[in-house]
């Protein structure tokens, strides 16, 4: 399990997104040298946790339990396969593409050390949106994308440090409960009264999720 490539972004303008300025960092392309990687802030006002990647809606992408997102080379295979059209390292707007990691079947609270130092934490995973939609211009890219049922983790930064190409990934702790990316992706997408089942995955659980969770009980109860 490791590394194929370490990917950042660029803020640059373009029509098919409503952040600020018409700004993303979506486009984001490999780098041969080694990146810092850092909790952000809060969301809303932190942004990525890698040094020099960009992200333009900070309303809904970034912070600390948006920290960095993940995806598997496997499902960029996969896609392109579907697409008829190869797919770079980096063009789904992940930050780390890796390869022999089971991204989608990881655990919420799942840590992984990448690296010597780096140490990260699954959170949730990654919900599209017309940017992501108009970066791949493919009609119905949101609707294809959600049904795939694959759509990589986001991870918080519990360790600080540096990583670049190449850098192993070892998963240090898999929690004691059933919750994976691809249920949690389940249950804020297509599946509501799946969100109940999220709560087992306590604190490390992404807050808007917990919250979703929570009104949903409140509403239709246990």
């Amino acid at each position: 399990m490791k590394l194929l490539s370490v990917n950042v972004g660029r803020a640059k303008s373009v029509p098919y997104t409503n952040s600020p300025g018409k700004l993303t960092g979506i486009d984001k392309q490999p780098l041969d040298g080694p990146v810092r990687v850092t909790a952000p802030g809060p969301k809303g006002i932190g942004g990525s946790g890698l040094a020099g990647d960009s992200i333009g809606e900070l309303r809904h992408h970034g912070g600390n339990d948006q920290a960095v997102y993940a995806f598997a080379r496997e499902d960029l295979d996969e896609w392109g396969r579907q697409l008829g059209r190869e797919l770079r390292n980096g063009m789904f707007g992940e930050n780390l593409t890796t390869i022999g990691v089971d991204v989608n079947g990881a655990l919420i609270g799942e840590r992984w050390r990448v690296g010597a130092e780096l140490l990260l934490e699954v959170t949730s995973s990654r919900i599209p949106c017309r940017t992501f939609q108009g970066h791949m211009g493919e009609q119905a890219w949101v609707r294809r994308f959600t049904q795939s049922l694959r759509p990589g983790a986001y991870l918080r930064v519990l360790e600080p440090g540096e990583i670049q190409t190449g850098d192993a990934v070892e998963i240090t702790h898999r929690p004691d409960h059933d919750v994976t990316v691809a249920l949690q992706f389940r249950a804020v997408t297509t599946e509501r009264a799946l969100l109940p089942r999220l709560l087992a995955a306590g604190d490390a659980l992404h807050p808007e999720s917990t919250e979703q969770a929570l009104k949903y009980l409140e509403k239709h109860g246990d």
